[in-house]
């Protein structure tokens, strides 16, 4: 029942008194019926603060108290159910202080619209990647691989767990070329394309846009972690006095990839362009966009997580939406 427990230790310590404390009563409810079921040889104190042991009721002692196995409350993870986490995989646009001055990506600011008491965040976006090279790791910089990228989320990935996926800024670059070899094919077909990767130091097989998102999907399904798909955020380029959308390629690729897999998907690009449209070209370029166009401010970075979690606060049967405030 408790792993690391001394071998022939067989009692059970209880407090005799848990005030204010129902989840831990709760956890012992669930201790006490798998010690019946598996009749094993675990010992288990629970306590709610760090106090002497000789304070506690004892119940079943059969061997002296310096082998009883203490825990705290902070000591339950491992046998009550622990809090989900929400990964962040994307681009600059959503990761975190991505760049020198005033740049901020909106998966950098998410947790402010999230209990981070019920659930954690780990933003894993990486500047400069598209779906291609957060998948295979194939980037410029050796940096930019410090967390494992893909790999390093699915590491930690556990049941239950949420993945929020943004690319498409990226994937617009070329396959192949000298300086990142970021590109992938457009759509969501099942060509492909062979090339020497300078970054990976091999013959690489290139896939559409489409198809790296169906193996983030696919690989967070296998972990029992849920997936959701956000469309690329627009960026500051105006025909007229709209906003330039890509509901024509790669918001439409991940809506019918999300569609496909029958996942969560957020069409932030066209919520994103709502605001800008009704804000204006002067205030977004103002308030919410660095001078390179592309980039979002900190205020950007904030009007694109509030869009992120008011979204997932209306999907009904998102367990995620019951953890979503300050919208």
């Amino acid at each position: 029942m408790v792993a690391g427990c001394g071998a022939g230790s067989n009692y059970i310590i209880f407090l005799k008194k848990i005030s204010g404390a129902f989840p831990l009563r709760k956890a012992l409810k669930c201790f006490l019926a798998a010690y019946r079921e598996n009749n094993d040889n675990s010992v288990l104190i629970i306590m709610h603060r760090c106090v002497p042991v000789q304070k506690f009721d004892r119940i079943m002692l059969k061997k002296p108290v310096s082998n009883v196995l203490l825990l705290t409350c902070c000591c339950l993870l491992g046998f009550v159910k622990q809090k989900p986490t929400v990964y962040l995989i994307g681009d600059s646009t959503v990761a975190t202080g991505s760049a020198s001055g005033n740049i901020q990506g909106w998966g950098g600011v998410l947790y402010e619209y999230l209990d981070t008491v019920q659930v954690a965040v780990q933003n894993r976006a990486i500047a400069g990647t598209s779906s291609r090279t957060y998948y295979t790791q194939g980037v410029h910089d050796a940096k930019m691989k410090a967390n494992g990228m893909w790999q390093g989320v699915l590491a930690t990935l556990q049941k239950g767990d949420y993945v929020i996926m943004q690319f498409g800024h990226n994937d617009e670059s070329p396959v192949v070329d000298s300086t990142r070899c970021r590109g992938s094919i457009k759509g969501i077909g099942e060509d492909t394309v062979e090339v020497f990767n300078p970054f990976l130091h091999l013959q690489e097989t290139v896939h559409s846009f489409g198809w790296y998102l169906e193996q983030f999907i696919i690989d967070a399904k296998h972990k029992g972690a849920i997936p959701i798909i956000c469309s690329a955020i627009p960026k500051n380029r105006w025909v007229g006095d709209k906003i330039k959308r890509n509901s024509n390629d790669y918001g439409k690729w991940a809506a019918t990839v999300a569609k496909r897999h029958q996942v969560l998907f957020i069409d932030l690009n066209a919520l994103a362009a709502d605001t800008y449209d009704a804000a204006g070209k002067a205030k977004t370029t103002d308030t919410w966009f660095v001078a390179d166009n592309v980039h979002t401010t900190e205020a950007g970075a904030r009007n694109h997580a509030r869009l992120v979690a008011t979204a997932i606060k209306q999907w009904c049967g998102c367990a995620l939406s019951e953890y979503i405030i300050n919208q």
